[in-house]
């Protein structure tokens, strides 16, 4: 035995750490994702702005958000065949120069139509963008560090609930609504440079064949159905043909390509059979209770302080910081506490932590300390960017790099539809509970209805946590590891 051979097995320490060639690429694909997420975060309190500014009814402004949400929600099951058909590399800067464009596009709006026709635009290249970049980075991943690969991930989706419904508040008070668009150009225009220099070369491969049956059964299905969601206000919302009709034509769709993605295989748009991995059918359930429990607060929260409060739209954001500034403290930890003891730990523990700390404000009241409330809400954040990391890298668990980009779609398909389905039924609660009511303390009661509900969808995803991966063998790391590592490691 050598002196070499002698040393303890610290070669296997790199092995830990983010390779930073990934870190790299990682970051690139960062910086341009951050337009969509700021984007979207500041449309969240820039609804009732745009209102007054372009002088058009809050019925018809609202389709600006509504627009978006399905264009982005129709592309994603595309993703997967684009990447395979363009290449990576060659799709996400397609993808920037979509969004770059509709967000030139918006800024140079006449009327709320022709608005609303350009954030169809962008909400095509943001689909794209947000499928394609947890799968690129997935893919250069192999395998490895998926929690800290997943902590650096998710910086766009803390940041932007802390910092989005600031810049939107700033903005409408300080300047003109186009600069709401003017903004996403910088984030645009360098991650572009840094993805033509940073992003691995495509590399050649055979082009494969579109499934037209998938694509006029799946995409559709989803926009019917989102459609359905997102119309789901008023008293007697099912009985409404808008209502009913979208609903009944998604589920048809969406039943009829269950059929044939079945029959068809790994040759469908979207491979269902990929469900048979048990970590990817569990977080994707949890995706989809997350995702309505996280959009409808998103949707609960402002409105509550603005409402109830008296709170402006600028004040409201503020007081949502405590809840960002969480999400950001608990990211690192969590990721690396899921390497090494697997997901369904800490899955269980954030989401326990996420129902607790809920609970409060299925108790508000038009004069509940706004001190206490912005300390449950960073518990709330601490809590809810464990969960987030764990259920979005957890389904990547022992898929083959080939399935990667498909369960990456599988799994923002189910958040979108889950933060449509918990947005809709929180607005019906809260529109039943506090029809009527003439003062704050009444209004307030309808709220603290609402966020009971919000509190429930989170305790369900507690017990369906048992079901993600545990620990991580030991032979984990180099099963993951490609030949040359192992033969270097050897």
């Amino acid at each position: 035995m050598n002196a070499t051979d002698a040393r303890p097995p610290s070669s296997t320490a790199p092995s830990d750490r983010i390779d930073p060639a990934l870190r790299r690429l990682t970051i690139t694909l960062i910086i341009g994702a951050l337009a969509v997420i700021f984007d979207t975060t500041i449309m969240t309190v820039a609804i009732d702005g745009l209102a007054g500014q372009l002088h058009a009814p809050l019925a018809d402004v609202q389709w600006v958000s509504t627009a978006y949400l399905l264009a982005l929600a129709t592309v994603m099951p595309a993703v997967g065949w684009l990447q395979a058909a363009l290449g990576g590399k060659r799709l996400w800067i397609a993808a920037l120069g979509l969004f770059l464009a509709g967000s030139l596009l918006c800024a140079s709006a006449w009327d709320v139509q022709s608005l609303i026709a350009f954030r169809v635009v962008q909400g095509f290249g943001g689909g794209i963008m947000m499928v394609l970049m947890v799968t690129l980075i997935m893919q250069a991943a192999k395998g490895r560090n998926i929690g800290k690969v997943m902590s650096l991930i998710t910086v766009p989706t803390a940041l932007g609930p802390v910092i989005g419904p600031v810049l939107g508040g700033v903005i409408l008070h300080l300047g003109d609504w186009r600069w709401i668009f003017l903004f996403n150009v910088p984030f645009c225009v360098v991650g572009a440079w840094l993805a033509v220099r940073h992003l691995p070369k495509d590399e050649s491969a055979p082009r494969p064949r579109l499934d037209v049956v998938g694509m006029l059964l799946l995409p559709p299905g989803i926009a019917a159905l989102i459609y359905g969601l997102t119309q789901l206000t008023g008293p007697d919302a099912l009985t409404s043909p808008k209502v009913a009709l979208p609903l009944l034509a998604g589920l048809a769709l969406l039943l009829g390509y269950l059929g044939w993605a079945l029959r068809r295989g790994p040759d469908a748009l979207i491979n269902i059979r990929l469900l048979r991995h048990r970590a990817l059918a569990s977080s994707s359930v949890l995706v989809f209770l997350s995702g309505a429990a996280l959009y409808s607060t998103m949707l609960l929260l402002p409105l509550y302080w603005q409402q109830v409060r008296g709170e402006s739209a600028l004040g409201a954001a503020l007081l949502l910081i405590p809840q960002g500034v969480g999400t950001l403290v608990s990211r690192a930890l969590a990721g690396r506490y899921m390497d090494r003891f697997g997901p369904r730990p800490i899955a269980l523990a954030a989401f326990a932590l996420t129902c607790a700390a809920t609970v409060p404000f299925g108790f508000v009241t038009a004069s509940t300390s706004n001190t206490a409330l912005m300390a449950v809400l960073f518990l709330r954040g601490v809590a809810l960017g464990a969960a987030m990391i764990t259920i979005m890298g957890a389904p990547f668990i022992g898929l083959e790099p080939e399935e990667i980009p498909q369960g990456a779609g599988i799994g923002r398909m189910a958040q979108q539809i889950g933060g449509a389905a918990g947005t809709a039924l929180l607005a019906v609660i809260l529109q039943r509970t506090s029809v009527g009511a003439h003062n704050p303390n009444a209004l307030a009661s309808g709220f603290a209805d609402a966020f009971r509900w919000a509190a429930a969808f989170t305790a369900a995803a507690v017990p369906l946590c048992l079901l993600l991966p545990g620990r991580p063998r030991p032979d984990t790391q180099a099963q993951n590891t490609t030949p040359t590592e192992q033969s270097i490691k050897s």
